[in-house]
C-alpha cells in the first residue's frame, strides 16, 4: 500500500465545497479554490473527489507533541502554558525553505513518501484526553497546513471546547472567507505566516499574497486572537522596503497584532542563502515599533534578542513578561491582563489566575 492509498482510507466526507455539473466540485478550504473533477485531487493532494463527493483527511495524526505555546509562536495567548499540538500530512504551498517539509510535502515530493510511517489513527476525544494527561490547556492544529484539514480540526476543537480547552491554528493564512467563517465558532487563536509583501515571492511559493492579507483582516473581524510571523530570509524578503511594508500593513489592521520576525536557517531545497543574522531581526523589529506596532518580537535566536523576547507595557514601557527562548522567567500581568504599574490593558488572551502561570520551565517540546 503506497502513501496515497493509506491516506485515502483515513478520510471523511468534506464540508467545505460546492457541487458542480458532471460530478465536479469546488473546494473552499484554501485560497486555491480548486476545481476538482471526479477521480482527481486538489493542489494539496489530500482532498479528492470520489464520485462527486469531497473526501478529506480525518482521524489520524502524523505529528503529536506537547509544545510550549511560545513555540507556535503565540506570545499573547495563555503565556507559559502547553499546547497539545497535532499535525497531519499535506500543504497547499511548496516553500523551498520549509522546515516541516517531510510532512507538509507528502504526496507532492517523492522524498516525503516515508511520512506514511508517522501516521497513527486517533479520535478527537483521544486527543483531548492526551491534552489533559500532558497538562495542556490548549489544542493546536499545526506542523502541516491545517486549513486543508479543517474538518478534522473542527471535530477536535469541538471536543476541546467541551473540555474547557482553548484552540489555535498555526497556518500560512492562504485562506478563504468560507473556511475562516467555518472555523471561527470553534477557534480561539490564529497564527498566520506573512511570508512576503511581494506577489512574485508568493507565486514562487505557490500562493497569492492578497489571500493572506485578506485573511489577517478577516480573522480580526471574526474576533480571533491573531499573531503574525514573518520568517526573514536573506535575499528573499529582508529588504528595508519590504519589511516596512509588512509592518505598516499590520499596524493598519491593528497596532495590537503581535509581529514575530524570526530567523531562517538552511533547510529543504533552500540551502545557499545565509542564515538570518541577528542584526537583521533587530532591524526588522525596530521597523515594526516605528510603524506603530505595540508588540514586536524576534524569534529563533533563543536568549540573544534581549528586549525583543519580552513583553512590555504599551503605556509605561515596563517589562511585564520576560522570556528566554520558550521559557517564561517573569510574569507580572494582573488577572485582567493589565499592567500592575499603570493599569494599561495588554492585548491578548491571558490567564485568569496569574499565580498559576508556569515560570522557569525547560521550554522544550515533549514528543507523544
Amino acid at each position: 500500500m503506497n502513501l496515497s492509498q493509506k491516506l485515502d482510507v483515513l478520510t471523511a466526507p468534506g464540508e467545505l465545497y460546492e457541487k458542480l455539473d458532471n460530478n465536479a466540485l469546488r473546494c473552499f478550504a484554501c485560497g486555491h479554490r480548486c476545481l476538482i473533477r471526479e477521480g482527481k485531487r486538489g493542489i494539496c493532494q489530500v482532498r479528492f473527489n470520489a464520485s462527486g463527493e469531497l473526501r478529506v483527511p480525518f482521524g489520524y495524526v502524523a505529528a503529536l507533541q506537547a509544545d510550549p505555546i511560545e513555540k507556535k509562536p503565540f506570545y499573547h495567548f495563555l503565556a507559559g502554558e502547553n499546547a497539545l499540538s497535532f499535525g497531519m500530512l499535506g500543504c497547499d504551498l511548496h516553500c523551498d525553505y520549509c522546515q516541516n517539509w517531510f510532512t507538509s510535502q507528502a504526496l507532492r515530493d517523492p522524498a516525503s513518501e516515508g511520512a506514511g510511517r508517522l501516521v497513527r489513527e486517533v479520535s478527537a476525544k483521544g486527543l483531548v484526553e492526551l491534552a489533559k494527561q500532558t497538562d495542556s490547556k490548549i489544542i493546536a492544529s499545526t506542523y502541516n497546513e491545517p486549513l486543508i484539514t479543517s474538518e478534522w480540526a473542527v471535530a477536535v476543537f469541538k471536543e476541546a471546547q467541551k473540555a474547557g480547552l482553548k484552540t489555535v491554528m498555526v497556518s500560512n493564512g492562504h485562506a478563504t472567507p468560507e473556511v475562516l467563517e467555518y472555523l471561527a465558532p470553534h477557534l480561539d487563536g490564529y497564527k498566520i505566516d506573512l511570508k512576503s509583501m511581494q506577489q512574485k515571492n508568493y507565486r514562487q511559493l505557490g500562493g497569492t499574497l492578497q489571500h493572506v492579507l485578506d485573511s489577517i483582516v478577516r480573522a480580526k473581524e471574526l474576533g480571533l486572537w491573531v499573531e503574525v510571523v514573518t520568517l526573514v530570509v536573506p535575499d528573499f524578503n529582508d529588504s528595508n522596503a519590504e519589511l516596512w511594508d509588512t509592518a505598516r500593513f499590520l499596524a493598519s489592521v491593528s497596532p495590537d497584532i503581535p509581529w514575530h520576525v524570526t530567523a531562517y536557517h538552511r533547510d529543504y531545497k533552500m540551502t545557499e542563502n545565509e542564515d538570518t543574522p541577528l542584526d537583521t531581526l533587530v532591524r526588522a523589529a525596530d521597523m515594526g515599533r516605528e510603524a506603530g506596532l505595540r508588540y514586536v518580537y524576534a524569534g529563533n535566536v533563543h536568549g540573544r534578542a534581549s528586549e525583543y523576547e519580552s513583553t512590555f507595557c504599551p503605556s509605561c514601557q515596563r517589562p511585564l513578561i520576560k522570556r528566554i527562548g520558550f521559557s517564561l522567567r517573569h510574569y507580572q500581568l494582573t488577572n485582567g491582563g493589565k499592567c500592575p504599574h499603570c493599569g494599561a490593558a495588554v492585548a491578548g488572551v491571558w490567564a485568569e489566575n496569574p499565580a498559576s502561570v508556569p515560570l522557569n520551565s525547560r521550554g522544550v517540546p515533549r514528543i507523544i
